[in-house]
């Protein structure tokens, strides 16, 4: 059983919601990422995601494509972020870690090649944005060689046979978009929500986590009390960078995300206790 799969059974038994955190290796330098994915666990996130830069981020609103901007400058490349899950495996080999990104720099490395590197780092799983179903059997079949999972997205607009297509393809859990649009644009329908989460599960038994619009302790508790898990990317990485633009030092960035990240998981936990 994967780290993902072990993860959602755990939480499942204890009647609990996964809080997933999104960050950007590499933002705003590379030596802060694995500190604050350390942080993040110690508060409260299952499972953290971790942004591979990229220079054409096509789903990512103006906060993580601004992050990813920062990390690019700074230098911050595929081979960053793996080594970057190296590194945390070193005091953390229970929570799992996936690398969220774009085809390119994988398919850059080769399939076979980026399976061998994520295992060997202990990564737990991979989720491009613009690998559609159709076309994943070759990075499905070296990602399945080493044990990990593919993630995909399900947005608004994805008719029943696509998510059909994306089930059988998936593993680990299925990622619902709950905003047409980019990352952090707009507010949350949580009745649209209910009903998508719904669809997604007629045509698969994985976990559904939500995200897109997870902003705060409220949200993140609407959508607690639909899905599997909650997503939460950009709230974070602005609180960050809003701590860094008032000349606030990289400590007090990460306590201002930690402390965001601990209200969102009270909201969490405030639905699946009542």
């Amino acid at each position: 059983m994967s780290r993902i799969a072990g993860r959602f059974e755990q939480l499942a038994r204890e009647g609990r919601k996964a809080v997933i955190p999104y960050v950007v290796a590499g933002d705003p330098v590379l030596e802060a990422t694995v500190p604050l994915m350390h942080a993040l666990v110690a508060q409260g996130a299952d499972i953290i995601e971790l942004g591979v830069p990229f220079s054409d981020p096509m789903s990512e609103g103006p906060v993580i494509q601004q992050a990813h901007e920062r990390a690019l400058a700074n230098g911050t490349s595929l081979r960053d972020a793996l080594a970057c899950v190296r590194q945390f495996r070193e005091r953390d080999n229970d929570t799992p870690v996936l690398l969220m990104g774009y085809a390119n720099p994988v398919e850059h490395m080769g399939y076979a090649r980026f399976a061998d590197a994520a295992a060997e780092a202990g990564l737990d799983a991979l989720l491009t944005v613009d690998i559609p179903p159709e076309e994943v059997e070759q990075v499905n079949r070296e990602l399945h060689r080493v044990g990990l999972d593919n993630i995909f997205l399900v947005a608004p607009t994805t008719p029943d046979a696509r998510i059909g297509r994306i089930a059988d393809q998936a593993s680990g859990f299925i990622y619902y978009v709950s905003l047409k649009g980019v990352t952090g644009a707009g507010h949350l329908d949580t009745a649209d929500v209910a009903h998508h989460v719904a669809r997604i599960r007629e045509r698969s038994s994985l976990p559904v986590a939500v995200g897109f619009g997870i902003r705060d302790a409220r949200s993140a508790a609407q959508v607690a009390g639909i899905a599997d898990g909650v997503v939460v990317g950009s709230a974070l990485i602005r609180a960050m960078a809003d701590k860094l633009a008032a000349g606030a030092d990289r400590e007090s960035a990460t306590a201002a995300a930690c402390e965001l990240l601990a209200q969102i998981r009270g909201g969490v936990d405030s639905v699946c206790a009542s």
